[in-house]
């Protein structure tokens, strides 16, 4: 993709600025170029999709765990519709793999049973449970009581997903500037005035009507660039790490425990990738910066250790270092829904926050973008 001059952009029909383009930005952009927006996109890195998008499990959620109403609930659900359709269509790499969700004993079974009747209130479908009988002869290699069977969970290529939104925004006449930085904001008199870092370290100024902040990680400082209210999220970056698992995948499918209290993170999980290479993960601590992506091979022991107990048979030495990634996540004490707000009510109208897009931020993209367009009435 060629950098662009930025000033040969500003034009006077220009009217949204997208900055991140990550999986979120990227299907924002997507959606409101459809529409007939005409958007800008600047993403700070030399590739789109490069951080949080591409560095996590890949799986298509179906909306299971997340309380009914809440915002991950809702958009988990629409947005795992519509990605299920691409995949079926081919216009994205995925596969439709399935999930098992795990009880290891009979004192899980009442959570087991919780589970199944909160996916069941967010729309969730198809779902089945499983006794131990009906368990083994779908998993040989699960350990459990119990499970969950969700047939509408699947895997898909982030890199793929990626792609596909770019085509979509770019088809709509967006257009995508890598290494740009946005450094400085300015209430303008009909919008946002933007002061952008350029690859060549120059600086250009943009204006335009409305921003739409999908800066991922670091989206709730540049949220500081135009908010000052003091209700304002504030990141806490909370690293998983992921080891391969060598050999053939004990599971055909995904495979997960009940998720931690609190809905902090969903345990230490087997899942796929295309090529069916199997992975454990991700942990869940606390990341000491945005960029910690080394995979510590003394936790190979922990994740042996977390995984022996829903799956039979796996060795110390199938487990390899893969890597990790950092979740965005609004609290450490509590499972916080997603911040998608204009900031109208502090002054910036027209600015628009997404912050704490963690899971499931990929499998919700396409919805979090619909939202996004009826916030600002891009129909």
């Amino acid at each position: 993709m060629a950098h662009a001059n930025l000033s040969a952009l500003c034009r006077p029909n220009l009217r949204i600025a997208v900055i991140g383009g990550g999986v979120v930005g990227l299907a924002v952009a997507a959606q409101l170029a459809q529409r007939g927006a005409q958007v800008l996109v600047f993403e700070r890195n030399s590739t789109l999709g490069s951080e949080t998008s591409a560095r996590n499990s890949g799986v298509v959620h179906a909306g299971l765990y997340y309380p009914t109403g809440s915002a991950k609930a809702r958009l988990c659900v629409q947005g795992r519709d519509h990605l299920a359709h691409l995949i079926a269509s081919g216009k994205v790499a995925g596969r439709m793999v399935g999930k098992l969700i795990v009880a290891v004993d009979d004192a899980q079974l009442p959570a087991l049973q919780a589970l199944s009747a909160q996916a069941q209130a967010n729309g969730t479908q198809p779902l089945m449970l499983l006794d131990s009988a009906e368990l083994h002869a779908r998993a040989p290699q699960v350990r459990g009581v119990a499970a969950l069977w969700s047939a509408g969970t699947g895997i898909v290529d982030p890199h793929s997903l990626v792609q596909w939104y770019r085509r979509v925004a770019e088809h709509g006449g967006a257009e995508l500037l890598l290494r740009h930085r946005v450094v400085a904001v300015l209430r303008a008199a009909h919008g946002w005035q933007l002061s952008v870092e350029q690859p060549d370290s120059s600086m250009t100024v943009l204006d335009c009507d409305a921003v739409v902040n999908a800066a991922g990680l670091l989206a709730d400082r540049v949220a500081r660039l135009a908010c000052s209210h003091p209700a304002l999220p504030v990141h806490h970056f909370v690293k998983g790490n992921y080891f391969e698992l060598q050999g053939p995948a004990p599971a055909d499918c995904l495979v997960y425990p009940l998720p931690m209290p609190h809905l902090l993170g969903l345990g230490t999980h087997l899942t796929l990738d295309l090529a069916g290479q199997a992975r454990l993960g991700p942990d869940t601590a606390l990341a000491e910066s945005d960029h910690d992506y080394r995979v510590d091979p003394g936790l190979g022991a922990q994740f042996l250790a977390a995984a022996s107990s829903f799956l039979c048979g796996l060795q110390a030495d199938q487990l390899r270092p893969a890597f990790a990634g950092i979740r965005p996540k609004l609290a450490t004490d509590h499972a916080a829904d997603f911040y998608i707000a204009e900031e109208s009510a502090s002054g910036a109208s027209g600015w628009v926050n997404l912050l704490g897009i963690e899971s499931p931020g990929l499998t919700a993209s396409w919805a979090i973008g619909e939202e996004v367009a009826t916030i600002l009435s891009i129909n």
